[in-house]
């Protein structure tokens, strides 16, 4: 599968969390240890938001992440505090670029860890329910973003957990129409520029590893020798497929089947369920 990384809080160099901590994206794309996959090498892609622009700058590439140059050079040199990184390993479609995750449409990035099962399968179904507008945006060959894609056209812009959830609903049905037991597994994250959407599902029960970051204040009252934890917000967080260290109390595995707001003065966890009336 893939692992990824979405950061909210304080601007900080990208390399601050992709290259730094001990068990960081660049680590986990040569060992990951709760993956799938341990080496996730077939392609990476960061995006990430600015002051300056509505709308997030994408670097993709088909490379392994841990030894492209391009990405070392800006992660050291752009700052930005809303950002996503992705490490890709791939469950069949090509490897190039336009299939390299975050995806980005207006404002609105998103990445996946998962699988559409029998995906070849299901391609035409899922694809015929996208937006006549939108579809000729649609770049690559993956499931992840033509999930993208349905999520835009079930109302993504005006209700994130409900177009997500009508997004799976149409996938559930679609694969239960062709006797696929179960069709979705999805960790995913999507944003906007000011907020970001943690999603855990899986038709099964048993979805991929998905974590959140303990609370800043929290985590100084537990660790006040930290030096890196003094200089960000208390409104810092990550969300990750893998711990990026071993610091004790600093991680929490998102709960199975919910999802997760992260927004300036707020979180907030709710359950998760798909919309089985989209296919409908």
């Amino acid at each position: 599968m893939c692992r990824w990384i979405a950061y909210s809080g304080t601007p900080i160099l990208l390399s601050q969390v992709l290259f730094k901590p001990q068990h960081s994206l660049i680590d986990q794309s040569l060992h990951s240890r709760l993956g799938v996959e341990t080496t996730n090498g077939d392609g990476f892609g960061v995006g990430w938001y600015t002051q300056e622009t509505d709308t997030p700058a994408v670097l993709r590439d088909v490379g392994p992440a841990w030894s492209d140059r391009n990405l070392s050079e800006v992660a050291h040199h752009v700052r930005s505090g809303l950002f996503f990184a992705h490490i890709r390993a791939s469950t069949g479609t090509a490897v190039q670029q336009t299939n390299c995750h975050p995806f980005r449409s207006g404002r609105w990035m998103w990445m996946h860890n998962g699988v559409i099962s029998g995906f070849h399968r299901l391609r035409r179904d899922l694809a015929l329910a996208v937006d006549p507008a939108l579809y000729p945006d649609i770049e690559g060959s993956t499931d992840s973003e033509l999930m993208f894609f349905l999520a835009r056209t079930f109302g993504l812009t005006d209700d994130p957990p409900g177009a997500v959830a009508r997004m799976a609903g149409l996938v559930e049905d679609a694969g239960h129409a062709h006797d696929i037991h179960h069709p979705l597994q999805m960790t995913l994250a999507v944003a906007d520029g000011e907020r970001v959407w943690a999603f855990r599902y899986s038709s099964e029960g048993h979805s991929r590893s998905l974590y959140f970051s303990t609370r800043l204040d929290t985590l100084r009252a537990l660790h006040p020798d930290a030096e890196f934890l003094r200089d960000i917000s208390d409104e810092t967080r990550l969300v990750v497929s893998e711990p990026l260290g071993a610091l004790p109390g600093a991680w929490n595995e998102v709960p199975e089947s919910s999802y997760g707001l992260i927004e300036p003065g707020h979180d907030s966890f709710h359950s998760f369920r798909p919309d089985l009336r989209a296919g409908r």
